[in-house]
């Protein structure tokens, strides 16, 4: 185990992962409930913000760029709805002013592609320094 400290997950284990790559996102969430997360997989930003104004989950998994638009609009809502969540970028396109903008609007952190699920659970469980 590397010497960073990961916090919890807690009673709230809801995760939304938000990516349009059907075999990813299906192995993903797979993964994530091994390590005790509540998955919920989505393919679009029409269905993202919808999920996260009725239920916002306590994590999320957002990829950048989606077949209806940008998933900082999903950020965005969940920001709005639930403050507290915990929310990874995760893009194919590594560009230094999209990860200033996914930050800025209350991304936790980014990640490049190809993440794993312990690249993404770090980054989900990471504790502020």
């Amino acid at each position: 185990m590397s010497d960073m400290e990961l916090r919890e997950i807690g009673e709230d284990n809801s995760l939304l992962i938000l990516d349009d790559d059907e075999p990813f996102r299906r192995r993903l969430a797979r993964a994530m409930e091994k390590r005790g997360f509540n998955p919920t997989a989505l393919e679009s930003v029409a269905a993202g913000r919808a999920f996260c104004t009725a239920t916002p989950p306590a994590y999320a998994v957002v990829d950048l760029r989606l077949e209806d638009g940008t998933g900082l609009d999903v950020v965005e809502v969940l920001r709005e709805k639930r403050p507290d969540s915990r929310v990874v970028v995760l893009t194919g396109y590594g560009a230094i002013a999209t990860a200033v903008a996914a930050v800025k609007i209350g991304a936790t952190d980014y990640l490049s592609k190809p993440a794993d699920a312990t690249d993404i659970t770090n980054a989900l469980l990471a504790q502020p320094d």
